[in-house]
């Protein structure tokens, strides 16, 4: 019943990216036109973020996809590192979309041109109604899942960017201030950027096998109490995923049958699992080697 639950969200997940990807398309051509035509730069340039996005949808989807394979030879913990480095991805190129469109804007403020506010005005209140659309689309996978999220971040930016460029729009129309129009570009730019970075510099933590945010002093408390067990050293913790946290650790143990250790080890996995939420737990059983070792191995190279 659950397999046939994930199979539905999967078809459904499917079916969203596909409206999203088609409305980013719509958005993307209906500003290139417009921008063209009325000599927005606001409007080009969130064309192009636009355009960006629907790449970016595109390859997120493509990457949930990948994550759900089952683990094989090849990758024995799975796939779902894919979505990690698609969000990752996703946020750098946001984060690169932002410096080119701080860039023309800087431009355009030396230079400024006639701009038509009405018809700005009105492309980019199509591409709000498009925009939020697509977030409504991806909002419930946006709280469970960081490739998700960074796409969603992308068709909030969008929203948030026809929000700007309809302000814009209206001052222009009303009082002429072309010098607007870079203005709202700068900001809008600027804002995207600083919703990105954390996105970055969670993605790239997991990338780089560091370690998820764990009271050690407590998970060696909590160890020390089994029956059976006086030390622990040697410990890792990585995570697959933003979900998925994977733990290992060489623990002390008095000299026993290997019967007798499977009940501590059950122990351990139960503790590990319940209360410290470890999807995997590795542990090696020693009796006294290592015991004077810290519980975070270090001799000057991170693994032995």
């Amino acid at each position: 019943m659950e397999g046939n639950d994930h199979q539905k969200r999967d078809v459904l997940s499917g079916r969203r990216f596909l409206l999203v990807t088609v409305l980013n398309v719509f958005i993307t051509i209906a500003e290139f036109v417009g921008g063209a035509l009325s000599g927005s730069l606001s409007l080009i340039s969130d064309a192009f973020h636009n355009l960006g996005d629907s790449f970016s949808i595109a390859f997120s989807y493509a990457a949930h996809r990948i994550s759900k394979k089952r683990q094989n030879e090849r990758n024995t913990f799975g796939y779902k590192r894919a979505e990690i480095i698609a969000a990752f991805l996703n946020a750098i190129a946001l984060c690169l979309i932002c410096v080119f469109l701080i860039i023309e804007a800087v431009k355009r403020i030396s230079h400024p041109e006639t701009i038509n506010g009405n018809l700005m005005l009105i492309v980019a209140i199509i591409g709000l109604i498009a925009n939020f659309a697509s977030a409504f689309l991806l909002n419930a996978g946006a709280k469970r899942n960081l490739n998700m999220r960074a796409t969603y971040l992308h068709i909030l930016s969008d929203a948030l960017s026809s929000v700007a460029i309809i302000i814009g729009g209206i001052l222009i129309d009303i009082f002429g201030w072309v010098m607007i129009d870079p203005i709202v570009t700068i900001l809008v730019a600027v804002y995207i950027f600083y919703e990105s970075m954390p996105i970055i510099r969670q993605t790239y933590r997991i990338l780089m096998q560091g370690a998820p945010a764990l009271d050690y002093p407590a998970i060696k408390r909590d160890l020390l109490k089994i029956d059976g067990v006086f030390g622990v050293h040697h410990v890792h913790a990585w995570s697959i995923d933003e979900h998925n946290v994977i733990f290992s650790a060489h623990v002390n143990m008095h000299d026993m049958k290997i019967s007798e250790a499977q009940k501590i080890y059950t122990e351990i996995d139960e503790l590990m699992k319940n209360k410290y939420h470890m999807c995997h737990v590795t542990i090696q059983a020693e009796t006294t080697r290592g015991e004077n070792e810290d519980m975070i191995y270090d001799r000057g190279n991170d693994i032995p």
